[in-house]
């Protein structure tokens, strides 16, 4: 029982620590910097916004003036009548003029902020899509090792949660955090402008709510940061239980998973409690802060009503400006931590910008014009790291429209091998050509346009069979789909189908064995018509008699086309004309199945075993 406690708690800390640590330390005034620079790729429209904030911002904190003014007409209309004894009389004259003009104010003021929001959404839109272009582009041209390294529920977590992050505190914080900024420069001057001792009087709460803010605001970002990761971490779990969910039933971990999934929620939930109480505490703080500043204010500005050395007007009138000064300074502070958030958003959207890509293709790329096939690997070294070689000085020749089968025990390196040929890794050491052309010379393009292949796992999108099948030529016939189609033993099921070749195939298509699955995929690479085919374990989801239909197509398909077999069941390749045996990254007896079977080493033994498994 306490080892299984103990297993438990290590899987939570794993789980916990897995990804980029929290406490690692972020370039945020960088990451902001460059986030700014991509928003001055629109400097008009943020020109017309700044412009429209600041008319709307003045024509807000004049208001109150005019309110002042229109309360001492009253007073002053009181104060006639109550000497005189005569009626109160008010100048409908004046007070309609001022009136007409709050109205006015409070319609511009409403016009400029429609301006700015709208402008505002338009940019905060414009940028999101900008980033989602990049982000989509740079994806593509990041090499295979990136993928290794990143769950996809990860990535997914960035592209999708981040960006929304990034695009939607862009679309309301930065109006607010500018209209925070213009709306306590305008109020402070008009404080300044009824009483300066008032405002000193004032400007000590503010300067109390402004280092409070500060303080509060220090804690933010790492909370933000630690958030956005641990969102991340639950996005890969969730991701992966979906894509694995037959095999969690399978091996009974329905429980484990419900486990894992707790435990990242559990740190989902105390880094968002913890991110949204810094993000929200600051604001009753401050407010609290404030209304020190209003009885300060009213008691003060009593006395010198009374005194007669400032107007009850100006005092309802700079009453309002402490809140204007107030209310935004606690916005403020509430949007400087939500852009925190932002920042930390766009940090994690960033950092798979700044990744390392594919080595860019040679200026002056090299084409094979009419491709015949043959390979070589010359002196071939290679690791998934530089200081973890797992080839060595990898050599062997191929010729044209041989087939090559490839075998060996599972992490012996034989997918990477065909990899190599693909390009989808760099090369530590050696060469390898094609027709005597050094593929790393060639435009990756250019490369595997030549090669056409068919994994284990199959891999199907949305869409019709037809165009699953035209994927790789969209440019096919009819009839050329059709004969593809045919030759990998599709056909018939296909017209089963209610809608035929126009059957849409998702998530939700359950009448598809995996069998038939990979017959399409064995119909797109013929269709394809390649020079090189590279079938990886393609029959290895199909029943013995599906098989030898998909084997007899195979070897037309392989008639006067290099072939990269790579196999675990033996019986399918002994007519491979040439045999790799590979095992622990490297080639270890290559050969016929004749010639490997006389020798009596590797390869018989493995040989041998399969068919005494099979036999027992």
């Amino acid at each position: 029982m306490s080892s299984e406690k103990s297993t438990n708690d290590a899987a939570e800390i794993n789980l916990l620590d897995d990804g980029m640590s929290a406490e690692r330390a972020r370039n945020a005034k960088g990451t902001a910097l460059r986030l700014l620079k991509k928003l001055m790729e629109q400097r008009w429209k943020l020109l017309v916004v700044i412009v429209s904030i600041i008319i709307s911002s003045v024509f807000t904190v004049l208001s109150p003036k005019l309110i002042g003014i229109a309360i001492n007409q009253i007073f002053n209309g009181i104060q006639s009548a109550a000497a005189g004894g005569g009626p109160f009389r008010v100048s409908f004259e004046t007070m309609g003029m001022i009136l007409l003009g709050l109205a006015g104010l409070y319609l511009l003021s409403s016009l400029f902020s429609f301006i700015q929001q709208n402008t505002m959404a338009g940019i905060s839109q414009t940028l999101s899509l900008s980033l989602r272009k990049e982000v989509s582009a740079k994806l593509n041209r990041l090499p295979l090792k990136y993928f290794d390294r990143h769950s996809k529920g990860e990535i997914l977590s960035r592209i999708t949660n981040d960006m929304e992050k990034v695009s939607d505190t862009l679309q309301e914080g930065m109006i607010q955090f500018l209209s925070s900024i213009v709306s306590i420069l305008g109020a402070f001057l008009m404080m300044l402008f009824i009483s300066p001792l008032l405002t000193l009087i004032a400007f000590g709460t503010i300067f109390a709510s402004l280092l409070v803010a500060a303080l509060i605001s220090q804690k933010t970002q790492r909370s933000f940061s630690a958030n956005q990761e641990a969102l991340s971490r639950l996005n890969g779990s969730i991701e992966e239980a979906f894509t694995g969910n037959t095999v969690i039933k399978a091996f009974n971990l329905e429980d484990q998973m419900i486990e894992n999934t707790r435990v990242l929620n559990d740190s989902l939930y105390r880094e968002g409690k913890k991110a949204l109480f810094m993000n929200y505490a600051i604001s009753p703080v401050i407010r609290l802060i404030g209304q020190f500043g209003y009885v300060a204010v009213a008691i003060r500005g009593a006395m010198y009503a009374i005194q007669g050395r400032i107007s009850i007007g100006d005092i309802q009138a700079f009453i309002q400006y402490v809140n204007q000064v107030s209310e935004p300074i606690t916005q403020f502070s509430y949007t400087w931590n939500s852009l925190h958030g932002a920042v930390a958003a766009a940090e994690h959207i960033f950092q798979i910008l700044d990744e390392e890509e594919e080595i860019p293709d040679t200026p002056e790329p090299l084409a094979i014009p009419e491709p015949k096939g043959s390979v070589s690997f010359e002196h071939v070294h290679f690791g998934y790291s530089e200081d973890a070689i797992l080839m060595q000085d990898i050599s062997f020749d191929v010729e044209a429209g041989s087939k090559i089968a490839v075998v060996g025990p599972t992490g012996a390196g034989k997918t990477t091998l065909v990899n190599l040929l693909m390009r989808f890794y760099e090369l530590q050491g050696g060469r390898i050509t094609i027709d005597g052309t050094d593929i790393s010379k060639m435009r990756r393009a250019d490369l595997r346009s030549l090669m056409g292949m068919v994994l284990q796992d199959t891999w199907l999108f949305g869409g019709t069979i037809w165009e699953n099948i035209a994927y790789g030529r969209t440019d096919a016939t009819e009839e050329e789909i059709y004969q593809a189609a045919r030759a990998a033993r599709a056909d018939h099921f296909i017209r089963t189908m209610p809608e035929g070749y126009d059957t849409v195939l998702d998530n939700e298509i359950s009448s598809f064995s995996q069998g038939q699955k990979q017959l399409l995929t064995i119909a797109r690479a013929i269709l394809a018509d390649p020079a090189i085919l590279i079938l990886d374990e393609a029959t290895s989801s199909v029943d013995t008699r599906t098989e030898l239909e998909i084997q007899k197509a195979m070897d037309a398909l392989m008639k006067g086309r290099t072939s990269f077999v790579i196999a675990h069941r033996l019986s399918t390749i002994r007519d491979a004309d040439h045999i790799l045996v590979m095992n622990k990254g490297t080639i270890i007896e290559q050969g016929s199945h004749q010639s490997l079977m006389a020798r009596k080493g590797f390869y018989a033994d493995l040989y041998n075993s399969q068919f005494t498994s099979a036999a027992g």
